[in-house]
């Protein structure tokens, strides 16, 4: 498996690194990080992407002055396609959100403009950017998760170094439709180490995992260098690649850090997420 962290493009990134926090706008803050980092080590093909998806990103920290200088905010999601040539880094994207605080704009939909144009220019490709005021409770209320929960199994695990081959189809692998989740999934930033905590939803339509391996593997992530997007894609792709099945649905819902939650959605037949989720962790 091969560790990036060395990478030119990601040394030259903000993680890790102390840096000045501007107040006022400024889209040269933010740092795309290619997609194909990861992908070369998966096998994945950026010109024939084995699967569809988007990463839904809510920023919980988005402020700015109004015409008159009166603060106003907002909680935002910002919705890149999985087929973006990039990433945003995520210290970057803060950095850059942070750039509204004391700069004026004539309304809410003048940010959320500016805010899709930065963002779809940084990632070459269309971003949807939808803003939320703070009295726009029912979007954010927590919600279960569907399916059959894992983490009740009672199981021994012994190791919590990432290891596909932890992955195995249950004994009578006959075709099943099942959606499972677990809240076990933990995995660390690729450049500073810091812990990424997620809940991850598993649909598919194929030959029968083995719940105890599924639980297993997962929590094997426990002590892996990478991103959320990352980690996502690993997970499709494992099952894949063991399974075969004639449909896959990958769905984290990572806590937030630094005012910003990623959360990546990877699927063989479905672009935009269908679940309209939301942990109590977040």
């Amino acid at each position: 498996m091969t560790d990036y962290r060395n990478a030119p493009e990601l040394q030259a990134s903000l993680l890790g690194k102390t840096t000045e926090y501007k107040d006022s706008y400024d889209a040269s803050l933010l740092y795309p990080i290619a997609r194909k980092l990861n992908r070369d080590d998966l096998g994945i093909d950026e010109q024939a992407l084995p699967f569809q998806g988007e990463d839904l990103w809510t920023g919980y920290e988005l402020s700015w002055l109004n015409g008159k200088g009166k603060p106003q905010v907002a909680v935002a999601e910002f919705v890149f396609p999985c087929q973006s040539p990039s990433i945003i880094e995520s210290k970057s994207f803060k950095l850059y959100l942070n750039s509204f605080n004391q700069t004026r704009f004539e309304s809410m939909d003048k940010v959320r403009e500016i805010l899709e144009a930065d963002l779809s220019k940084a990632v070459q490709t269309p971003v949807k950017v939808t803003l939320y005021g703070p009295d726009d409770t029912s979007q954010f209320a927590a919600t279960a998760l569907p399916g059959f929960c894992i983490d009740e199994l009672d199981i021994e695990i012994d190791t919590f170094d990432l290891d596909p081959a932890l992955l195995q189809l249950a004994t009578n692998s006959e075709p099943v439709e099942q959606t499972l989740y677990s809240h076990l999934l933990k995995s660390n930033c690729l450049i500073t180490s810091q812990p990424d905590w997620a809940s991850v939803v598993i649909r598919y339509k194929g030959p029968q995992l083995c719940h105890e391996s599924l639980l297993r593997y997962l929590v094997s992530f426990r002590s892996h260098n990478e991103f959320h997007e990352q980690c996502v894609e690993r997970i499709f792709s494992d099952i894949m690649a063991l399974a075969k099945p004639q449909e896959l649905e990958v769905y984290a819902r990572y806590t937030r850090r630094g005012g910003l939650d990623i959360n990546p959605y990877r699927s063989t037949h479905q672009q935009h997420i269908p679940f309209s989720l939301r942990i109590n962790r977040q």
